[in-house]
């Protein structure tokens, strides 16, 4: 997979890169309920869960977007990575544990989503933090917590402050006034992310999930 070394010197983002970077070095995140009331109906009467649908419009969305793939190369060099693939964390009922996990992406959601089958049923029942191995170094991390909504979601990382790619994280729906709601997550770096990109993330995510049916295929039962 690609990846693209930026020229600080044309960089438009350099002077706030620095700031963030080297003066005040931060993250945020920031929290929103996700309206599925149209998206979850239509993946039940097509026979797809939520997670792997999600997986998907979380990982199109900051493939859509340079902001979100910007990180710092094995040699140490920023730039930004072509395509980002999905590494996610799914739970072992028998013991109460979880294994990450990751899965090659397509825009096509019948091919992910069959990437996602695949990797599961050979996986799903490996135990371990990384089951599949060789995962390669242009991944997003994507969670799921299902047992509880949530109205805030922060996840802090003791490194040393360079780790760029964004985390998203989502909750438990619930309904509201009639609708379907789902938390949902997101915490970048902002040095590489302002309150705009973010805010664009959020939205694209439910401009999918308002036109699913431009992007979902018909079921895997259907003849």
């Amino acid at each position: 997979m690609n990846f693209t070394v930026i020229d600080m010197n044309k960089w438009e983002r350099r002077a706030y890169f620095e700031h963030y970077m080297n003066e005040i070095r931060c993250t945020f995140s920031i929290t929103a309920n996700l309206n599925i009331t149209k998206l979850l109906p239509v993946l039940r009467a097509k026979g797809f869960k939520l997670y792997p649908a999600f997986l998907y419009m979380v990982t199109k969305t900051v493939n859509a977007h340079r902001e979100f793939r910007v990180c710092f190369n094995e040699e140490g060099e920023l730039g930004y990575w072509e395509k980002m693939l999905p590494s996610f964390t799914f739970f072992h009922k028998d013991d109460k544990t979880f294994s990450d996990l990751w899965t090659d992406f397509s825009n096509d959601f019948g091919v992910f989503h069959q990437n996602y089958l695949d990797d599961m049923n050979t996986y799903g029942e490996v135990k371990g933090l990384s089951v599949k191995g060789n995962e390669p170094p242009n991944t997003i991390n994507v969670s799921s917590i299902p047992w509880v909504s949530f109205t805030g979601f922060n996840l802090n990382v003791y490194t040393d402050g360079r780790y760029l790619l964004p985390i998203m994280t989502c909750g438990k729906y619930f309904e509201q006034a009639g609708e379907i709601l789902l938390p949902v997550s997101l915490q970048v770096h902002h040095a590489v992310c302002d309150g705009y990109h973010a805010s664009i993330f959020i939205n694209e995510l439910q401009e999918m999930a308002n036109h699913c049916e431009q992007w979902l295929l018909p079921g895997p039962d259907a003849s």
